[in-house]
């Protein structure tokens, strides 16, 4: 494919879960794309390095090293590489974790994402595309979530930042006529995974032969939804950056919109977490210890998408359900530790990274 050489493409998170695929399927469509990671301890740095491994043979692709809470680093990023486009994957992530470490949400989701704002008003950015969560619904009890609900009492401080990053985007959208577009991810999974979530800490207990923990009694429901809808939904979403909005209209006293929008990305299909685990024992060949537990601070019951805006908007249309998404990570699990399908399935961490 012919490639774009006018500015790359600024990818953050890069070295993430999302933000790996992500830049794989721009660098598959030709574009010129920058990475950028700091390459954070929260999870194994390794699994990180591995996944930039895989991108870094692609000459389109550069990669950055840089903590987005450095605000002259930041300014630096964006003063060099003058992306017009912007994919803000880079974040603190986890629900649980922020209520032990709050101040690395505050310096990655908060401080990180107003640097990153900033960047793309001093450079004119034509739009970014940034990550908010499902998480922001809260203790919301009515299904499916829609982007229209009230969204003002989190109860996690992850959620509350999430909240704060869509609110940060509308005032420069607003202010400065930046197009932003924040997507409200549903529980993503697949292939190079993040180990922090249900399902590589479940494949990777029940490899070992311990149990799993099931909260809420195994009671939960989760808009499941696998990574390669996901990247398909960021990238239309990239190629289509909201209208620009009249900000001066002193003809009339109209309200004139901020050239931002919100969309739900999910899966529009809730799975009971016991026929998620009972999915992922027959692809492993393997039956699961489940220890029931009581729900978690700052977790929910369920998550159910409405997307129809976003289909609406971009022909957004998941089509993989977990009995096929499933097998697919276990296959990249068994490839990634070296585990032999079938029999035993001790698991075997893969050497360090050189």
């Amino acid at each position: 494919m012919q490639r774009h050489t006018a500015s790359p493409i600024l990818v953050t998170g890069a070295a993430g879960f999302i933000g790996f695929h992500v830049c794989q399927a721009l660098l598959d469509q030709g574009q010129a794309v920058v990475g950028v990671d700091n390459l954070n301890a929260y999870y194994d740095v390794n699994l990180k390095l591995a996944r930039l491994d895989e991108l870094r043979p692609n000459p389109g692709f550069r990669f950055e090293r840089v903590d987005l809470s450095d605000r002259p680093a930041t300014e630096q990023l964006f003063t060099h590489h003058r992306p017009q486009r912007v994919i803000h994957l880079a974040a603190q992530a986890g629900v649980r974790y922020s209520i032990e470490n709050p101040h690395a949400y505050v310096d990655s989701n908060l401080v990180g994402f107003m640097n990153v704002l900033e960047g793309c008003r001093h450079q004119g950015v034509e739009h970014l595309v940034y990550a908010s969560s499902s998480s922001v619904y809260g203790a919301n009890r009515t299904l499916p979530f829609a982007t229209n609900q009230n969204v003002d009492q989190p109860i996690s401080l992850y959620a509350a930042t999430k909240k704060a990053n869509e609110l940060m985007a509308h005032t420069y959208s607003h202010l400065y006529g930046i197009p932003t577009t924040g997507l409200r991810f549903f529980t993503v999974y697949g292939p190079w995974g993040r180990p922090d979530m249900a399902l590589f800490k479940f494949t990777q207990a029940i490899a070992e032969g311990k149990p799993i923990q099931l909260y809420n009694y195994g009671q939960m429901e989760r808009d499941f939804t696998y990574i390669d809808d996901i990247v398909d939904g960021v990238v239309r979403v990239l190629a289509q950056p909201p209208a620009a909005a009249i900000l001066n209209d002193t003809d009339n006293d109209a309200f004139a919109p901020a050239p931002h929008r919100l969309f739900n990305i999910g899966n529009h299909r809730p799975v009971a977490l016991l026929h998620f685990v009972e999915t992922l024992e027959a692809a492993l060949g393997i039956a699961a210890q489940k220890q029931l537990l009581p729900m978690q601070p700052g977790d929910v019951p369920a998550t159910y998408a409405d997307i129809a805006d976003l289909t609406a908007a971009v022909g957004f249309q998941p089509g993989t359900p977990i009995e096929v998404g499933i097998p697919k990570f276990v296959a990249w699990y068994r490839q990634y530790h070296n585990i032999k399908s079938g029999g035993s399935v001790g698991l075997q961490k893969p050497p360090p990274h050189k």
